[in-house]
C-alpha cells in the first residue's frame, strides 16, 4: 500500500534514526514470557556455536513462510500485535460513525477502500489518469520541476529531480530548516546500479524487464517500452554514480551543506528553482541544506544532456511503483514480482487484510495506537520498563566514569550527554491530530493521495519553526525501538515491550538479556561512530579531545575488521564500515545490560531455573530475540543497505568479544565462541 511503500531514493539512506530492526516484519506463532527451551539445539554445544545452540530448534521449526522474505522473533511478536490491530480496525470499518470526521470513521473508510479489491480492479488507471496526463504534457524543464513538486505532494517522489523536506539545523537541532535532496532511483541501493558482478547484472536485467512490462501496461508498444525502460536504467545509473556509498552517509558531514537559498542557482544553474522555493515557502529563508551537492550538480547536468522524454518516463514509472498496491493486478503483479519476489525472495503476497492493517497503522498509527495501548500495555508494564531504562542509564554512567582510554574532560561531556538523554516509553504523551485529514470511500488511490498531501503539508509546515521533540517516529504497535542523535533520546514503543523482549512478569535474567540488551543498544548509539558526533543538545559538535577521538576510532576499527571477516552467505561478506554503529551498540548495549543485571537480587541469589544459571539465561534471552531465518535474496540486498548485521553475526560477533559469556558457559580458551584477548574488541 502507498503509505507503506519503501522510499527507495537517496533520502532513504539518510535517516538518522538507529533502529533495532529493519522493516516491518509479520509472523505466526505465540511467544511466552519465559525461555522456550524447545528453541535450543541440544546437538550443538554452546561454546562451539551459541547461535545454533540457542536458536537452532526454533529455526528448524520456523522456515520462512511463502509470503515473507524474513522470519524471526520480531516477526512473531509483530503478528501478535497485528492481530490486536486487526480487531480494532475491522471494528471501525463495520461501524457507522456518528461523526464522519472522527478518527474511527477515517480508519474505517481507509480500511474499506483498501480491502475492496473488486473496486480497485474496476477503477483501473482512472484515479491516476489526470496525473498521467499532466506528466505527458511536460514540455520544458520548468514544467518538469513544477510537476515533480506536485508528485511529491502525493507521495510519488521516488524519482524526482529534487525534493524539499524539513531538516534539523545541525548547529542547533531545536530549529528546523529546509533540505534539498537530489534525484533518486527505484532500486534499493546505488551499488545495484554500479556493481559489476553477475548478481547485480541480473537484478538490472530484471529491472529493465519489469519497467518494460509496466510501460506496455501504460499503452506503449513493446519496442518503445523496451527503449524507455533502458533509458530509465541509464538515467538512474547516472544519478547513482554521483551518490556516496551507503556506509559513507553515516558521517553527518557528508549530508550537511547549508547555503543561502540564492546560491542554489549558482550550484545548479539549469534548474528552475522557483517552483521548489515557492512550494516550501523558502523565499525569506536564511539558508537551505543541500544534502548531496555532487548529486545535485549531476542532476543539473542531466537536465541539459537528457531529453525531457526520459524524465517523463522516469516519472511515469515512479508513479506506477508508488501506487502499485492500489492498482489492478495488471500493474501490481509485475511490481510485486520484481521488487518483492526478485529482490527479497518472497514467493507470494500476504493476505490482503494484513497488508491493509499495516497500511492503516502507517497512515493513522496514533489513532489506532491509542486503542492498542489500552489493550496491551498496562501502567505497571510502563513503570517496570522505565525502571529498566533508568537502571541501564545508571550503569552506562558508571561505565563511562571508569573508562581507562578516555580523558576526564571527554568523560564529563559524555556524562552530560547521557544525563540529558530523553526517554519515551510506550506511547506519546500528546497524540497526533488527524483533524485536517479527510478520507472517504471513493477510492484507495484517492485516500492515499489525501494522506500523502496531508503528510507533505505537515512536513513542510515544520520548516522555519522550533523542532517538536514530543513527536514520535514510530507508531505504538511497532516492534522496534530507536535512538535519535538529533533529540538525544531513546524511544521504545509499546509494541516491542511485550514477550519475548519484555514482560512485567518475567524474571530479571530474561528481561535484562532481551529488552535490557535493546535498551543498552539504543543508549550506546549516542556514543557510536555516528552518535558520538552529536552533543547533548543534538547539535553536531566535537566534544572529544583529539587523543580520545583517536582512541575511539582505533576501537571502532577493531569492530570494522571483525565484521568485514564475517560471511552472510558463501562469498557474501558483511560490510564492517556500514554495520559498525550497530555492532558497537550491540556489544556496548549487551555489556551494559549484563553489568546492570549483575546488581539484581536474582543474579546475586544465583538460583538455577530449568537447569540454567541466571547468567546463562541472560545470554539465552539475548540470542532468542535474534532467532531468525531469511531468504538468500533478502540477505544479499540487506548486505548493501542495512546498517545492521545478519542476526547470526549480531549474536556471534557480540558474544565472542565478551569474557562474561565465556565464563557463564565455562568455555575453554580454544573454543570457537572465545576470541583470544588480543583480538577482542571493547569500547563501552
Amino acid at each position: 500500500m502507498h503509505p507503506l511503500r519503501p522510499a527507495v531514493r537517496v533520502l532513504a539512506v539518510l535517516a538518522l534514526l538507529a533502529f533495532v530492526a529493519t522493516g516491518r516484519p509479520a509472523a505466526i506463532g505465540a511467544v511466552g514470557a519465559d525461555l522456550d527451551l524447545t528453541a535450543l539445539d541440544p546437538q550443538c554445544k554452546a561454546c562451539d556455536d551459541f547461535y545454533q545452540f540457542a536458536t537452532g530448534g526454533w529455526s528448524a521449526k520456523n522456515p520462512v513462510p511463502a509470503d515473507q522474505s524474513r522470519w524471526g522473533s520480531f516477526s512473531v511478536l509483530a503478528q501478535q500485535n497485528q492481530a490486536v490491530l486487526r480487531q480494532i480496525i475491522e471494528a471501525a470499518a463495520k461501524e457507522t460513525a456518528a461523526d464522519p470526521a472522527s478518527e474511527t470513521a477515517k480508519v474505517g473508510a481507509y480500511y474499506r477502500t483498501c480491502t475492496n479489491e473488486d473496486a480497485i480492479e474496476r477503477a483501473g488507471l482512472g484515479p491516476l489518469a489526470e496525473t498521467l496526463a499532466q506528466i505527458d504534457a511536460i514540455a520544458t524543464p520548468a514544467d518538469l520541476l513544477k510537476e515533480m513538486v506536485r508528485l511529491a505532494r502525493i507521495g510519488a517522489d521516488d524519482g524526482p529531480l529534487f525534493a524539499v523536506s524539513p531538516f534539523p539545523d545541525r548547529a542547533d537541532s531545536s530549529h528546523i530548516i529546509a533540505a534539498v535532496s537530489p534525484a533518486g532511483y527505484l532500486l534499493p541501493d546505488r551499488d545495484d546500479y554500479l556493481n559489476d558482478d553477475a548478481a547485480a547484472k541480473a537484478i538490472r536485467a530484471a529491472y529493465v524487464a519489469y519497467a518494460t512490462q509496466e510501460f506496455v501496461n501504460l499503452g506503449e508498444s513493446a519496442a518503445r517500452a523496451s527503449a524507455d525502460a533502458s533509458a530509465v536504467l541509464a538515467h538512474e545509473t547516472a544519478i547513482a554514480r554521483s551518490v556516496p556509498a551507503t556506509a559513507e552517509l553515516r558521517n553527518p558531514a557528508t549530508t550537511w551543506h547549508p547555503m543561502p537559498v540564492a546560491d542554489l542557482a549558482k550550484l545548479a544553474p539549469h534548474v528552475p528553482w522557483s517552483a521548489l522555493v515557492a512550494e516550501a515557502n523558502l523565499t525569506g529563508a536564511a539558508s537551505v541544506n543541500v544534502i548531496l551537492p555532487a548529486a545535485t550538480v549531476a542532476a543539473d547536468g542531466l537536465l541539459v544532456s537528457e531529453p525531457i522524454a526520459v524524465w517523463k518516463s522516469e516519472l511515469r514509472l515512479a508513479l506506477i511503483h508508488a501506487y502499485a498496491g492500489d492498482l489492478p493486478k495488471t500493474f501490481s503483479d509485475p511490481d510485486f514480482a520484481f521488487f518483492t519476489k526478485t529482490l527479497s525472495g518472497q514467493a507470494v503476497r500476504p493476505p490482503r487484510w494484513r497488508t491493509c492493517v499495516e497500511s492503516v497503522d502507517a497512515a493513522l498509527g496514533e489513532a489506532v495506537g491509542k486503542l492498542y495501548v489500552q489493550r496491551t500495555f498496562s501502567p505497571a508494564a510502563k513503570a517496570r520498563a522505565l525502571a529498566l531504562v533508568d537502571s541501564l542509564q545508571s550503569e552506562l554512567r558508571d561505565d563511562i566514569s571508569g573508562l581507562d582510554w578516555m580523558s576526564a574532560q571527554t568523560k564529563a561531556k559524555a556524562i552530560q550527554k547521557l544525563d540529558a538523554l530523553g526517554k519515551k516509553i510506550g506511547y506519546p504523551d500528546r497524540w497526533r491530530d488527524y483533524s485536517a485529514l479527510a478520507l472517504s470511500d471513493d477510492s484507495l488511490i484517492g485516500n492515499d493521495e489525501r494522506i500523502a498531501e496531508w503528510a507533505h503539508a505537515r512536513a513542510l509546515a515544520k520548516i522555519g519553526k522550533p523542532a517538536d521533540r514530543t513527536e514520535w517516529a514510530m507508531t505504538p504497535p511497532e516492534v522496534n525501538a530507536y535512538y535519535t542523535p538529533l533529540n538525544n533520546e531513546v524511544v521504545f514503543p509499546a509494541g516491542i515491550l511485550q514477550p519475548p523482549f519484555f514482560s512485567a512478569d518475567a524474571d530479571d535474567a530474561v528481561n535484562y538479556g532481551a529488552i535490557g540488551a535493546v535498551i543498552g543498544h539504543e543508549m550506546t548509539h549516542g556514543f557510536d561512530d555516528q552518535g558520538r558526533l552529536f552533543d547533548a543538545t543534538g547539535a553536531v559538535r566535537n566534544w572529544w579531545t583529539d587523543a580520545d577521538a583517536a582512541n575511539f576510532n582505533a576501537r571502532a576499527a577493531c569492530i570494522v575488521k571483525q565484521y568485514d571477516a564475517l560471511d552472510v552467505l558463501p562469498g557474501v561478506h558483511q560490510n564492517g564500515k556500514l554495520v559498525q554503529g550497530e555492532a558497537i551498540a550491540d556489544l556496548g548495549g549487551l555489556t551494559i545490560a549484563y553489568r546492570a543485571f549483575q546488581k539484581t537480587a536474582e543474579y546475586r541469589a544465583h538460583k538455577r531455573i530449568d537447569g540454567y544459571t541466571p547468567e546463562q539465561r541472560f545470554f539465552l534471552a539475548f540470542a532468542r530475540i535474534w532467532a531468525a531465518n531469511a531468504r538468500d535474496e533478502a540477505k544479499k540486498q540487506l548486505v548493501l543497505i542495512d546498517p545492521h548485521s545478519d542476526p547470526r553475526n549480531r549474536v556471534l560477533g557480540t558474544l565472542r568479544n565478551m569474557p562474561a559469556f565465556a565464563a557463564a558457559f565455562a568455555c575453554p580458551k580454544n573454543a570457537a565462541m572465545v576470541r583470544p584477548p588480543a583480538e577482542r574488541c571493547s569500547i563501552w
